[in-house]
């Protein structure tokens, strides 16, 4: 995954501060003295600190050879820096008896002086409130939090954010979660909008040393060029005009960006003479429609016109043009770019009119094509709830009974490196949206670029990483970790997959561990808690062809158990293989898939018995442009047959994908051009997939990208978590947060939710394969399905399975539910029981054991 670390110091305040690139090779953290200051009641922010051990955040890591450079364009936020001139803070208490500890200090530039909360004589209990009044309407997208740098007392833990037009009317928290108690500043991400006054709630503090809260400085992000919660609209029938267009040195009419191609361009008028800045182009969809954000496309064929410097606004009748609803300034690059609208427009007209030249080249503009957006139909496009912040970037999630999901990083909650022996792991609570953070250190394991296999009594088995021969299970019964035996190969970014049999089988994992040799395959024992070797079964016969080798050939491999203890190995490589797993196990080719290429960094997802879809990938782990193709493979007896099915909208490359109850496939995420830690060509449009018509839709826009480091899950109520992505230390794509995405198929259109059947009882913590089940329901039912409990990392979901079962209605509302006897079609482990009615929609899961 990664191999040499590259490093800087945290941006400052202003941009002109930003990151100074200090290494390659070394990690650089905790440059800063951190000190302890003593915890009484009374005295809050005590002023003689004393120094404290190095904590877990501050402490400096064994490098592996394997660590790659975080992009330069990772370590600088994608949203600006919002200027803060004008604004003003205030709170619901400070302190300015016993020290200065005053709102306006986390305004003032300086981390020295802190806002905290009123301590003396005694201590305002929690929650504690700040709110930034900008004085202007602005998109604003995150709120950087700095904690105070002199000690750790009043470190904001469980948080709010919320946002509001007037400072009187609040609306629901854009975003809720959970901080780590460290120094480093956080950055608490959510839904792109327009708002003046950003509110900072603190529920309590990090290290639960008492009932106060501090902040040394607040920042807030602008427009990151990710609406929320959008779709594109239609351009049937629209039309283009400009203030002026080139025509006698080229074609550079308005109408080209709307010609589907971003090598036409528009072009202001220059021969022969240039005409001077500013350039409109006016968009008219000749019917009003909402929208809510402009997406511009620069040329593709050079940097000449680049918009620099805009305004975007709308009109009912093109000749009356409001207050703008966008203005900023973009980038110098050839990335798309796209302007939220403050708030969303009721229009025909849309004009963006550019004042400055990107580059400053010039005077004049040029682009490839415009697009608009509008807030998606949640009956059609699903609907994301607020951003939930983690103590860690949740590199590794798995989904757990008890509405519990267990979320993992590395030996630090914001990066990784060498093999420290212990993990941070944090566990979300899907009932009450809190977050709790733990340190393991009992297995002596750093579970960081594990192989995951969720086993047959609904533990979860981690192996190797950082520490690369370890092994470690988790039991959600006991919410507890301990040791199993170690692997016989050192292993990272290997596969795994449960056997058929209740073993699990693991392969290749060359990212980490002794270089050079075959990571043939090996399986465990919950019987022995042994690993058997596989010498039949070499991970050469599975590699893809990436100019890296196998450090990166063997990694995130697509494996499919089925009966007999007989895996499918259906990618990443373009050749697919079957693997024994008996005696000395073997593999022996399975045929291609079809046309496809090496799709490393893509994934697979079994959607129906014996049936899966790939879906995206790249032919090399990294820069190289990802595919948008998509394909199915079918699976009878030992024959497999592979076909290309509807392609995808966007490339993808580290986007996740998680099989609905319904048989339907949602991808998330991704790259176009896959470089690890960078938010560069980031897909922010999901979609899904109709085993039907073998089409994809769009769904609704995501907030934040989710790319390297980036997981999804399905939920026991039907819903996905997507989260995750960066964990390159201090840079600014470090994503430590996530959302819930409500799937269309529990939604009105209003955003309502569906009334949705309901299995009332019938459903036993255990059953064994072929079992029949006397299940009760709530509502009309038409069918059952079983969905396998899953974990996720790097793209990667061994685990998911999709399982309908047959039914037969006995009256009353009960149903006989046949489990099948067939261990290879319901592979020993936990699942998810749904019922569905006639409409698809489902009921929430609940969880039994078949083993």
């Amino acid at each position: 995954m990664q191999s040499r670390r590259f490093f800087a110091f945290h941006r400052a305040i202003r941009r002109s501060h930003l990151l100074i690139a200090l290494g390659l090779g070394s990690l650089l953290i905790g440059l800063t003295p951190w000190f302890v200051v003593t915890s009484t009641a009374a005295a809050g922010r005590a002023p003689a600190p004393r120094p404290a051990p190095v904590p877990f955040d501050q402490q400096t890591a064994k490098q592996s050879p394997h660590h790659g450079i975080v992009p330069a364009n990772a370590m600088e936020p994608t949203a600006p820096i919002l200027d803060r001139a004008g604004w003003t803070a205030t709170a619901s208490d400070e302190e300015t008896a016993a020290e200065n500890g005053r709102a306006s200090n986390v305004l003032d530039g300086n981390t020295a002086t802190i806002w905290h909360s009123k301590y003396a004589p005694t201590p305002t209990p929690l929650p504690h409130v700040i709110t930034v009044d900008m004085h202007r309407t602005q998109v604003v997208s995150a709120l950087i939090y700095r904690p105070r740098t002199d000690g750790p007392n009043g470190r904001v833990g469980e948080y709010s954010i919320s946002l509001s037009p007037d400072g009187l009317s609040w609306a629901t928290p854009v975003a809720t979660g959970t901080l780590a108690d460290d120094v480093s500043p956080k950055t608490l991400g959510f839904a792109p909008q327009g708002a003046r006054f950003v509110r900072l709630t603190a529920l309590s503090e990090a290290g639960a040393r008492g009932a106060w809260s501090s902040a040394a400085e607040i920042d807030l992000l602008g427009d990151p060029g990710t609406p929320a919660a959008t779709v594109d609209l239609s351009r049937t029938g629209w039309t283009a005009t400009a203030s002026d267009e080139e025509t006698g040195a080229e074609n550079g009419r308005a109408s080209n960006v709307l010609d589907g191609k971003d090598g036409t361009i528009w072009h202001s008028k220059y021969a022969p003479t240039p005409t001077p800045l500013p350039h409109s182009i006016t968009i008219d969809m000749h019917r009003t429609e909402a929208v809510s954000a402009l997406v511009y496309h620069p040329r593709s064929t050079g940097p000449n016109g680049r918009a620099g410097a805009y305004t975007v606004a709308t009109s009912a009748d093109g000749v009356t043009f409001g207050t703008p609803v966008a203005a900023g300034t973009w980038r110098d690059d050839d990335t798309v770019k796209t302007a939220t609208f403050t708030r969303t427009a009721s229009a025909r007209f849309v004009r963006l009119t550019v004042t400055s030249e990107a580059g400053g080249r010039g005077p004049w503009t040029s682009a490839g094509e415009i697009r608009l957006s509008g807030p998606s139909s949640p009956a059609v496009h699903g609907s994301w709830g607020r951003i939930t912040g983690f103590p860690l970037v949740p590199v590794a999630t798995a989904a757990l009974p008890g509405d519990k999901l267990l979320a993992w990083s590395a030996y630090a909650v914001d990066r990784f490196g060498g093999s420290n022996g212990y993990t941070q792991t944090a566990i979300l609570d899907l009932k009450t949206g809190k977050v709790t953070q733990r340190r393991i250190d009992n297995t002596g394991h750093d579970m960081f670029c594990p192989g995951i296999a969720m086993l047959a009594d609904g533990r979860v088995l981690v192996t190797g990483g950082s520490n690369a021969e370890k092994a470690s299970i988790y039991d959600p019964a006991t919410d507890s970790w301990s040791a199993t035996t170690s692997m016989n190969i050192a292993r990272g970014y290997q596969a795994m997959t449960l056997l058929s049999t209740g073993e699990a089988f693991v392969l290749g994992g060359s990212w980490s561990g002794s270089s050079g040799t075959d990571k043939a395959g090996e399986v465990w024992s919950p019987d022995t808690r042994t690993w058997r070797s596989l010498p039949g079964v070499p991970a050469a016969p599975a590699l893809t062809a990436d100019p890296a080798g196998p450090y990166r050939a063997d990694n995130h491999m697509w494996l499919h158990a089925t009966s007999g203890g007989k895996v499918l190995q259906l990618g990443p490589s373009k050749q697919m293989n079957w693997i024994s797993t008996s005696g000395q196990g073997g593999i022996t080719p399975a045929g291609t898939r079809a046309d496809s290429q090496d799709a490393m960094t893509g994934n697979a997802v079994a959607y129906d018995i014996g049936k899966l879809l790939t879906l995206g990938g790249s032919p090399a782990y990294q820069d190289t442009p990802a595919t948008q193709r998509a394909y199915t493979v079918g699976i009878s007896g030992s024959q497999v047959q592979a076909a290309r099915t509807g392609d995808m909208e966007h490339a993808r490359a580290f986007s996740n994908s998680v099989v609905l109850p319904d048989g339907k496939v949602a991808v998330f995420g991704g790259q176009a051009y896959p470089v690890p830690f960078s938010d560069a060509t980031s897909v922010l449009t999901p979609e899904l997939w109709d085993p039907a018509t073998g089409a994809f839709t769009p769904l609704a826009t995501m907030a934040v990208p989710r790319n390297y480091h980036s997981v999804a899950n399905l939920l026991p109520d039907g819903r996905i978590f997507s989260g995750g992505g960066g964990l390159c230390g201090d840079c600014a794509t470090n994503h430590a947060d996530g959302a819930i995405f409500t799937p269309p198929y529990l939604l009105n259109a209003d955003g309502s939710p569906k009334p949705r059947p309901a299995i009332t009882a019938g459903v036993p913590p255990r059953a064994a394969p072929g079992a029949s089940l006397t299940v009760t329901t709530q509502g009309s039912v038409a069918s059952f399905v079983l969905m396998r409990a899953a974990a996720a990392t790097h793209s990667t979901d061994n685990d998911q399975r999709r399982v309908p079962v047959a039914s037969t209605a006995v009256g009353g509302g009960r149903y006989t539910v046949s489990v099948p006897a067939d261990t290879g079609v319901v592979l020993p482990g936990t699942y998810m029981l749904f019922a569905l009615d006639a409409q698809g929609v489902p009921s929430i899961g609940q969880f039994v054991t078949i083993s």
